[in-house]
């Protein structure tokens, strides 16, 4: 299926592993020259050369932290400059830790919602005006299933996520008549990183070992087993494609069937 994005120019944010590393790889597959970032220089290079290896497309390696909007603005002006487009973008953070409410200082919501909500603010404030300009554009917001249904022990994440939820779609409602899309995907467990945080979280609080923790969490997955990065990957290239044009202000699960609600 041609998914319409080749030469589109895509920016996926902390893609140096895991769900960002995974959609700037599929996005990648499909002709779209892709730029991608994270805070380390050497990860993100790596990242970035192994892309290239896999898919021979082009791959812009830009060092920021999406929390810091001058940086932000600096990475999508050269951007800009170098391919005179920007039509995709990804917004995608790392998750704050796991913990539970008594574990926390105000400072870590602080960070939380600075580190998910404000960098997806950040990078949308930046973007926007050139998909404006060319009358198309695509945003993918990259959340959790917990922004929907909280999750006990990710208390940071339940509340800065369910922000990004809100953002993108009052700005959905704003943008979808310029030919502009804006959705939010919230991906359950997959194997990612961060998963394995949470597996050895779950051993230090002395719960039981990491067998234990993914037993127990695929017994609340209908599917029976917990997703991979290619498969969210694959979800999200469609969402950004010229076929997805009518799709615009959802929050998408991509779990499995954990999330158990009817909305």
């Amino acid at each position: 299926m041609d998914l319409g994005i080749k030469g589109k120019v895509a920016l996926v944010t902390a893609a140096s592993r895991g769900l960002g590393w995974a959609v700037a790889k599929r996005l990648s597959m499909e002709g779209a020259i892709v730029a991608i970032c994270a805070r380390s220089k050497e990860r993100i290079e790596e990242a970035a050369e192994k892309i290239r290896k896999l898919t021979g497309g082009k791959i812009a390696a830009f060092v920021a932290d999406v929390t810091d909007y001058t940086a932000v603005k600096e990475m999508v002006r050269n951007i800009v400059t170098e391919y005179n487009s920007l039509d995709i973008l990804i917004c995608n953070a790392g998750g704050p830790p796991p913990g539970m409410h008594h574990e926390f200082t105000i400072e870590d919501y602080r960070a939380a919602i600075e580190l998910n909500l404000f960098s997806t603010i950040n990078l949308c404030y930046e973007s926007l005006p050139y998909m404006k300009e060319k009358k198309w554009g695509r945003i993918v917001a990259i959340t959790s299933v917990a922004a929907k249904q909280p999750i006990d022990n990710l208390i940071l994440s339940n509340t800065a996520r369910a922000g990004v939820l809100g953002f993108i779609k009052t700005i959905s409602n704003q943008v979808a008549s310029l030919g502009i899309t804006a959705n939010c995907v919230c991906p359950g467990y997959t194997k990612t990183e961060r998963v394995e945080e949470l597996a050895k979280k779950f051993v230090v609080d002395g719960k039981g070992s990491e067998e234990d923790f993914y037993d127990r969490l695929i017994a609340t997955i209908p599917a029976g087993r917990i997703g991979t990065p290619d498969e969210f990957a694959q979800t999200v290239a469609f969402l950004v494609s010229e076929g997805a044009g009518y799709i615009n202000g959802v929050a998408l699960q991509i779990d499995g069937g954990f999330y158990r609600g009817i909305i």
